[in-house]
């Protein structure tokens, strides 16, 4: 059997290793456009800040291990720019040559990802203005950080008052996981930092009053906020700087621009082919991972999965998830009867010290959706007893269904980095249906009465 693999990333790399434990024989291509196989792309902002110091600590495993620990053949450098199912063929392109081949399969697995969403902006083009993607985006960066603009080149070399560099400016445009953990990285770095979000919030999937304590939290630590503000478009200023101009008609100064607008799944490939698209512009998949191909698999952020809570089709752009899509795609291939159950969105991220996480649906999802059979309970407790020294307050959401009193979601915001969420399971429909029948919020807070504890 033969099983070409396309994206070695997250969903790719997760779905070759795990089919070749399974089998032993298997022929496995794996494919990938850029340079880099199997890396953390959720750590790119660390390594822009410099808490990631060394770029091969985001590398997991390159091409040359997938080769000799696992005998698969790994190509970096190498794009699939068509298939054709009913030859069940894969046209590939080498990026440094362009060379195109046709190789065969029996079994493929697209796993492109997504890509980050650029907007034709006037001056979008202009030096100094970077997006958070892989590795190579990273590096160019710092590069620039260190030696790219006139302002921000050579300060470090002159003597007397001349040291006495003057503060740095960066603009990031995007409110998401990606813009508001580069703004904390380039805040230590010493950048004078603004960031623009044309939303009314950040971090979207909180309701806004769980996101209006972390945009609280954020200025304290030094980041302009400008909600409610879309960019609209760039223009070049003195010195090698840039003026980013919004649609209010503000201007603001920057030395550096980082755009985290989002992303969107790339599916021109799967499109090209004929795979049926979703209603949410994701490849449609069914529980095994396959597409409306049977011998074609999808997995990762490209793909259209179902939300666990509303059983509405989503979009979900986290590793965790893809990389469980990939084994499972690994599992089917094998022979074996896996299944994906969909996907609860269980997120955390950690901001200044403090974290704010969520997992299930939130008040705007139902209230959209038009259900109205839900009610919610808002709690502060300490992080751990408060006898115990280094308490910090947690603000605590939870949703439940009145007629089932099961629960919908929980969402949670600490100024201590280790707290996460939790998994919104079993255990929690029934603490969250005693809380209800017993009238007593003070046994939720018990709940978070423990020592700290990593999770």
């Amino acid at each position: 059997m033969k099983v070409i693999i396309v994206g070695g990333v997250a969903g790719g790399a997760s779905c070759a290793a795990r089919l070749r434990r399974l089998d032993e024989k298997a022929e496995i291509v794996l494919v990938e456009r850029g340079p880099y196989v199997s890396y953390a792309n959720c750590g790119l902002p660390y390594h822009v800040g410099g808490v990631i110091e060394e770029e091969a600590s985001l590398l997991v495993a390159d091409a040359a291990t997938f080769r000799s620990q696992f005998a698969i053949d790994a190509r970096t450098g190498c794009e699939a720019v068509a298939i054709s199912p009913a030859e069940k063929t894969v046209q590939l392109r080498d990026v440094a040559s362009g060379e195109l081949r046709t190789e065969s399969y029996d079994k493929l697995v697209l796993s492109p990802g997504a890509a980050s969403i650029r907007p034709p902006l006037l001056g979008i083009d202009l030096p100094g203005i970077f997006q958070v993607r892989t590795v190579p985006d990273a590096r160019a960066i710092r590069e620039w950080i260190e030696r790219g603009s006139e302002f921000l080149s050579g300060m470090h070399k002159y003597s007397g008052f001349q040291t006495l560099r003057p503060k740095t400016r960066a603009v990031v445009i995007g409110g998401g996981f990606i813009g508001l953990e580069t703004a904390e990285n380039l805040v230590h770095r010493g950048f004078d930092v603004t960031l623009v979000e044309m939303g009314t919030q950040l971090l979207g999937p909180l309701d806004v009053e769980m996101a209006r304590i972390v945009e609280g939290f954020v200025q304290s630590h030094g980041v302009r906020l400008e909600l409610g503000d879309g960019v609209a478009g760039f223009k070049p200023a003195a010195g090698g700087a840039i003026d980013v101009e919004t649609k209010s008609g503000k201007v603001h100064p920057a030395d550096v621009v980082i755009l985290a607008l989002g992303v969107r799944p790339e599916t021109a490939l799967a499109k090209a082919a004929g795979l049926a698209l979703g209603e949410r512009g994701g490849i449609r998949v069914d529980e095994q991972m396959r597409t409306s191909e049977p011998d074609i698999f999808a997995v990762g952020d490209a793909v259209e999965v179902r939300d666990f809570v509303t059983g509405d089709w989503s979009l979900i752009a986290l590793a965790g998830p893809a990389n469980r899509q990939g084994r499972i795609a690994a599992d089917v291939i094998a022979g074996r009867d896996a299944r994906y159950r969909g996907t609860q969105g269980t997120s955390v991220i950690g901001l200044f010290g403090a974290a704010a996480a969520w997992v299930g649906a939130s008040r705007k999802t139902l209230e959209r959706r038009g259900d109205t059979d839900f009610e919610e309970i808002n709690l502060f407790p300490n992080s751990h007893a408060g006898y115990y020294p280094g308490a910090k307050p947690i603000a605590m959401k939870v949703l439940f269904r009145k007629s089932a009193a099961a629960c919908w979601a929980r969402r949670r915001w600490a100024s201590t980095a280790w707290t996460s969420a939790s998994a919104c399971s079993r255990p929690i429909c029934r603490w969250a249906r005693r809380c209800m029948t017993s009238h007593r919020p003070s046994f939720v807070m018990r709940r978070n009465s423990a020592a700290p504890r990593t999770r």
